[in-house]
């Protein structure tokens, strides 16, 4: 691997989390349009075919069997963690979803905990104390504004979805470091769709041109920024890059506001600070799970 100057990594991964947000405003979109299992089917077909002749033009070659699970399992993992994240986003703001997910890198610790045999710091018990409140203030502003009916369940679905997107952290890291940019891009498309298409024979439906529009502009974001994120995580430790994630909230709040007029509120703000400085007392110190080497 060629040695990148050391601020490369930093960049790709912020040009990343700046394209997937876009992408999720294309998706909110076409989640509207089509329901989320149609949206999300659709653009791994789409993603697929964009990325297959990419893969073989930049020399891609079949995986071996062990590299080819680590692909089927992250995939699997991404498919009930979009699902989910997708159900709630469409269900309540694009900031209080980006602020609620930022709670995974929490969740890592833990799993990390059960998946790696690491031993949970006391900084990360005082992290999730610190996301849990950020959690609680978020939702309290739910009940404050009257939008606990409209987007409570919204809510449990973006927390579960952190569950899963905690783990993919731990997997993003691993698949970094043994297939290509161009390479974990099409095989993500590829067995997501395969996952989805278990329930095609009674979900499936054809898009209407304006869903397929968004969904093929979301397939491109989607790509492209998982290019960025697994190149950038190849060249540098996730605990580093693991914060740049938190600059999603901030793009999460224009796109929010350029596509869907929503507004961030007081109660969201300080619930993403909480959550961001739970994760950040969480993660600090030479010793983080979310650094492992496969």
């Amino acid at each position: 691997m060629t040695r990148a100057h050391p601020l490369l990594p930093f960049l790709s991964v912020a040009a990343g989390i700046a394209v997937f947000s876009m992408m999720d405003a294309l998706m909110k979109s076409a989640s509207i349009e089509a329901g989320v299992y149609n949206a999300l089917l659709w653009r791994s077909a789409v993603g697929t075919a964009l990325m297959l002749p990419v893969w073989r033009l930049t020399g891609g070659r079949s995986p071996k069997v062990a590299v080819l699970r680590l692909h089927a399992l992250r995939s699997t993992v991404v498919a009930g963690m979009a699902l989910l994240f997708f159900w709630g986003l469409v269900r309540m703001p694009m900031a209080e979803a980006m602020a609620i997910s930022f709670v995974a890198p929490l969740i890592a610790l833990y799993l990390a905990a059960v998946l790696l045999g690491e031993r949970i710091r006391a900084r990360a018990v005082i992290g999730s104390l610190l996301g849990l409140a950020g959690v609680s203030v978020i939702a309290a502003g739910q009940f404050h504004d009257g939008r606990a009916d409209a987007s409570f369940w919204g809510l449990l679905a973006v927390l579960s979805s952190a569950v899963l997107y905690a783990w993919n952290l731990i997997l993003q890291r691993q698949q970094a470091q043994v297939a290509s940019p161009a390479e974990v891009a099409l095989f993500q498309f590829f067995f997501v769709g395969l996952v989805l298409a278990v329930a095609a024979p009674w979900l499936a439906e054809e898009p209407s041109a304006a869903a397929l529009r968004d969904i093929t502009g979301g397939a491109l974001l989607a790509a492209t920024s998982l290019m960025f994120l697994a190149w950038g995580y190849a060249r540098a430790e996730a605990q580093a890059l693991v914060p740049i994630e938190y600059t999603g909230f901030l793009w999460a709040v224009l796109f929010g506001w350029l596509w869907f007029g929503e507004t961030v509120t007081p109660t969201t703000i300080a619930g993403a600070l909480l959550i961001v400085a739970g994760c950040w007392t969480a993660i600090r110190g030479p010793q983080s799970p979310l650094i492992q080497a496969p």
